[in-house]
């Protein structure tokens, strides 16, 4: 891994897409030259044969959301699961190469593949890398089909590649409803109306689109649901899901909690807290996969019925995958891909 001692500055180039703030830390970039496959088999119960296939071009997320599941993944690297997620972001430049290379041998075993899984496909630094971009292109080429999730209006790019695909979906993760709402769980993302704003122009150039409104954080965003849904409809979105907040590892809890408490009254966090607890049977972490997918007690019921009302009168498909809609029929929600994914 290589360190770039002077990085490209990700706010420099479409600025007006990222309204926020920067991380208040100095960000580092290191590049993975070792890298050796960019495509990533991920166990997905309710998948195609139990299987989705990702592609990441970076590890770590400038957006810095406290509740992402992904922060895991940079203590294998010997980093931390706190700030170093946002801060020590690892590039990959030589993905869209590998990305060819992979998909040469596994194409016709591909029926998928999403962008992304362990990180945004578009953190601000794909303004200058391209990586996502790149790799899209080479999608194009072998006419994979694509499902895209972010949080970036930064997609909006590469509409000209995206309207180029075989198939695709593109899902916006937006689980609350004002900035004042996200900060204290999303500091670093940008503001919901720019991504409803490229919801928008995705849908209007014939794109399919959908809203994902996860995490759910129980006691604190639930109210949210139907002006979520309410604003993803007038944007010309089709499909919806939503899931519940879950804690994979001891230093996410850790790092969950303590941001909660800087930035929050102590009586929400207490009322979040044990909220979650008793969702949870007594703690904040779910104790197993099949766990995860659900809550425990009648609150939750009530908070599903909730989205699945207004889901069903806005006339959402309730999608439980962000891939790409081959016009089957309209399901019911079983195990959103968010969930997966924060």
């Amino acid at each position: 891994m290589r360190h770039v001692k002077n990085p490209p500055n990700p706010y420099n180039r479409y600025s007006a897409e990222y309204v926020g703030k920067p991380p208040p830390t100095k960000l580092e970039v290191f590049e993975e030259t070792a890298t050796k496959k960019v495509i990533t088999k991920a166990f997905a119960s309710d998948w195609e044969g139990g299987w989705r296939y990702t592609v990441n071009c970076y590890r770590g997320c400038i957006h810095g959301c406290t509740y992402c599941f992904a922060r895991q993944y940079h203590e294998y690297l010997g980093y931390g699961a706190g700030t170093d997620f946002e801060t020590k972001i690892v590039v990959k430049p030589n993905a869209p190469e590998l990305l060819r290379q992979e998909l040469k041998k596994t194409r016709d075993k591909m029926p998928h593949l999403d962008f992304s899984f362990a990180t945004d496909p578009y953190l601000p630094l794909e303004a200058e890398y391209k990586l996502t971009r790149q790799c899209l292109e080479v999608c194009v080429e072998f006419r994979v089909p694509v499902a895209i999730i972010t949080k970036s209006p930064l997609v909006t790019r590469d509409l000209d590649i995206i309207t180029k695909l075989s198939e695709v979906s593109v899902f916006f993760s937006l689980p609350f409803l004002t900035k004042e709402r996200s900060n204290p769980f999303e500091p670093y993302t940008p503001i919901p109306e720019a991504r409803f704003r490229a919801m928008r122009t995705l849908s209007d150039a014939g794109v399919k689109t959908g809203i994902g409104i996860a995490p759910v954080i129980p006691g604190y965003n639930e109210s949210d649901m139907p002006g979520l849904l309410e604003r993803a409809k007038e944007c010309g979105a089709q499909r919806a899901f939503m899931s519940m907040l879950h804690i994979d590892t001891d230093s996410i809890e850790e790092y969950f909690v303590q941001k909660m408490n800087e930035r929050l009254p102590e009586t929400r966090v207490r009322k979040i807290i044990n909220m979650m607890s008793r969702e949870r049977g007594g703690g904040l972490r779910h104790r197993s996969y099949a766990e995860r997918r659900t809550g425990r007690t009648e609150q939750w019921k009530v908070t599903k019925k909730l989205f699945d009302f207004h889901a069903k009168r806005l006339g959402f498909k309730q999608s439980e995958r962000a891939v790409v809609d081959r016009d089957e029929p309209e399901t019911t929600a079983a195990e959103p891909v968010q969930q997966r994914l924060f």
